[in-house]
């Protein structure tokens, strides 16, 4: 399994990647599609919406299961990654590049620090 370490992970295993100071993209993790499955479906109806931390910003469908993606930070949903429409799969194959879900304008730059980083997030999901 793959864990940049440029990245900062949620207990809720999205990812976020800082772009500069205010932007960043969030997907999940490499773990995360792979416990979920082929992902078939995403599905984001925040855009434009400001939402706090740990607050559903949608939905991610796989085979067998949906599940909710939270917000690993405050912030805006400024975009949806359109090639999810036609490329769902995108998410499996590449968590971390194409497969990326929302762009987002930070809100609290300092919730950053309350996440994890690649070694602290590769001892979560050991347990």
């Amino acid at each position: 399994m793959n864990f940049p370490s440029d990245l900062k992970y949620s207990k809720d295993h999205e990812w976020i990647k800082v772009l500069d100071d205010q932007t960043a993209l969030v997907g999940i993790t490499d773990y995360a599609q792979s416990e979920l499955g082929d992902i078939v479906y995403v599905e984001v109806e925040t855009v434009g919406e400001t939402l706090d931390k740990d607050e559903v910003f949608g939905t991610v469908e796989a085979v067998k299961t949906v599940s909710d993606l939270f917000m690993p930070v405050s912030g805006e949903i400024l975009e949806f990654n359109e090639l999810l429409e036609d490329e769902p799969e995108k998410i499996n194959s590449d968590p971390y590049g194409d497969g990326w879900i929302i762009k987002i304008k930070i809100v609290d730059p300092s919730q950053l620090d309350e996440l994890m980083d690649a070694d602290t997030y590769k001892e979560y999901i050991a347990k």
